[in-house]
C-alpha cells in the first residue's frame, strides 16, 4: 500500500496512491490519524488501495504533494551506515571509537515543519556548507519504552526516503560546544509516497531495504549506494535504541543515515562517473578527496544546484516518487 499527503493546512490531506504511482483515491483523514488509530485505519485504507490499483481515482501529481507527514512528533535520525562515520571522522584525523560498531548514533532533528518532495531548500547564505543526504527512513507506530528488536520490528508502518539537508560548516562548532546539532541541521524533505513494508516485497528483508538509491546532483549520476549493503545497525535496531528509556508515539520518524558503500574491495567508494556505486552526500566525496588528494575539491551546493533522490523497483517503477530539490536564497 503507498500513501501521500497531498498539500492541505498544516497536516496534509491523506491519499492513497496505485503502485504505479498514476492515480489517487482520497482517505479523508490526515496520515497521522491513521497512524494514532492504525488498527481500524488499515483495512480503509487498504480497501481503497484494492480500489485504485484496479483503476479508480484520479489522476496522481507528485508535485503537489507535502512530506507525507508534513509535521511530525518526532523525528530521530541514526547513523547506521559506519563507513560513511568512519570516513568523517578520518577526514578530519579522529580515531574512530569502537563502540560506533555496537551502539548506533542518533540526534533528535526538528519536525515541526518538513519541506515537500519539490520545495526548495532555502538559505540565506552558501557558506553555511549546504550538502544533501540520500536517506531511508520509517515510521512507527506506538513503541514502548524499552521495546526488544523485535518489538520495534512489529511497529514499523512505513518506509519512505528522506534528504536530510545539513549545513556542513555549522557543524564543527556546534559539536565543538558538546550539545548536538540544532542551526545545522535545518527542515529535512521526504519523498512524495511513503509505503507499507510488504508493498516492498523481496526488497524489505532483515530489516532493511535492499535496493540502490538514486541521487543525481545538478542532472548527473551521483550515488547508487545500495541501502541494504554495508547497513552495521538495521531499523529494528535504530528504533529500539530510540526506545530504550523512553515510548516512542505513533507518527516517529526514524532515519537512517546517509546510505553509504564501501567500494568492492574494501577501500571508499568510487564516483559514479569512474565506475563506482558513487555517494548520498557531496561531504562524503569531500572526505575522500581529502584523504587522496590533501583537500577536498568538490564545493557544497551553491544557488541554483539541484539534487534528486529517488529508488527504483526490479522492473524499473519508482517506489516513492522523487524528492527534487533546488537551493534558493531568501525572497
Amino acid at each position: 500500500m503507498k500513501l501521500a499527503s497531498l498539500k492541505a493546512g498544516r497536516d496534509g490531506a491523506l491519499v492513497v496512491v496505485s503502485d504505479d504511482l498514476a492515480r489517487q483515491l482520497a482517505a479523508n483523514m490526515t496520515l497521522q490519524a491513521a497512524l494514532d488509530n492504525w488498527a481500524d485505519a488499515e483495512p480503509a485504507l487498504q480497501s481503497l488501495a484494492g480500489r485504485v490499483n484496479a483503476g479508480e481515482g484520479e489522476p496522481f501529481d507528485e508535485s503537489t504533494c507535502a512530506s507525507p507527514l508534513p509535521r511530525a512528533y518526532q523525528w530521530a535520525d541514526g547513523s547506521a551506515y559506519v563507513n560513511h562515520v568512519e570516513l568523517v571522522r578520518k577526514a578530519r584525523g579522529a580515531e574512530m571509537p569502537q563502540s560506533f560498531w555496537s551502539d548506533p548514533l542518533m540526534y533528535q532533528g526538528g519536525s515541526d515543519t518538513f519541506l515537500g518532495p519539490r520545495e526548495p531548500i532555502v538559505m540565506a547564505s552558501t557558506d553555511w556548507g549546504i550538502d544533501f543526504e540520500g536517506e531511508i527512513a520509517v515510521v512507527t507506530g506506538d513503541v514502548p519504552m524499552g521495546a526488544t528488536p523485535a518489538q520495534a520490528a512489529a511497529a514499523i508502518r512505513l518506509v519512505m526516503l528522506v534528504n536530510d539537508v545539513s549545513l556542513r560548516n555549522l557543524i564543527p562548532g556546534e559539536l565543538g560546544k558538546g550539545f548536538g546539532f540544532f542551526q545545522s541541521k535545518p527542515s529535512s524533505a521526504f519523498s512524495p509516497v511513503c509505503v507499507t513494508p510488504d508493498a516492498l516485497g523481496g526488497a524489505w528483508n532483515d530489516g532493511r531495504l535492499h535496493l540502490p538509491l538514486l541521487v543525481s546532483y545538478n542532472g548527473a549520476p551521483f550515488g547508487k549506494a545500495n541501502a541494504g549493503v554495508d547497513m552495521t545497525f538495521d531499523f529494528p535496531t535504530l528504533v529500539a535504541h530510540a526506545a530504550k528509556t523512553r515510548p516512542l508515539g505513533a507518527g516517529t520518524i526514524i532515519g537512517s543515515g546517509t546510505v553509504s558503500n564501501k567500494d568492492a574491495d574494501g577501500s571508499p567508494g568510487r564516483p559514479v562517473s569512474e565506475g563506482g556505486l558513487g555517494y548520498s552526500c557531496i561531504a562524503e566525496i569531500r572526505m575522500i578527496e581529502t584523504i587522496q588528494q590533501g583537500k577536498p575539491q568538490t564545493a557544497f551546493m551553491q544557488y541554483g544546484d539541484t539534487v534528486r533522490i529517488e529508488m527504483r523497483d526490479g522492473a524499473g517503477q519508482s517506489i516513492f516518487g522523487a524528492i527534487e530539490q533546488r537551493v534558493s536564497a531568501p525572497q
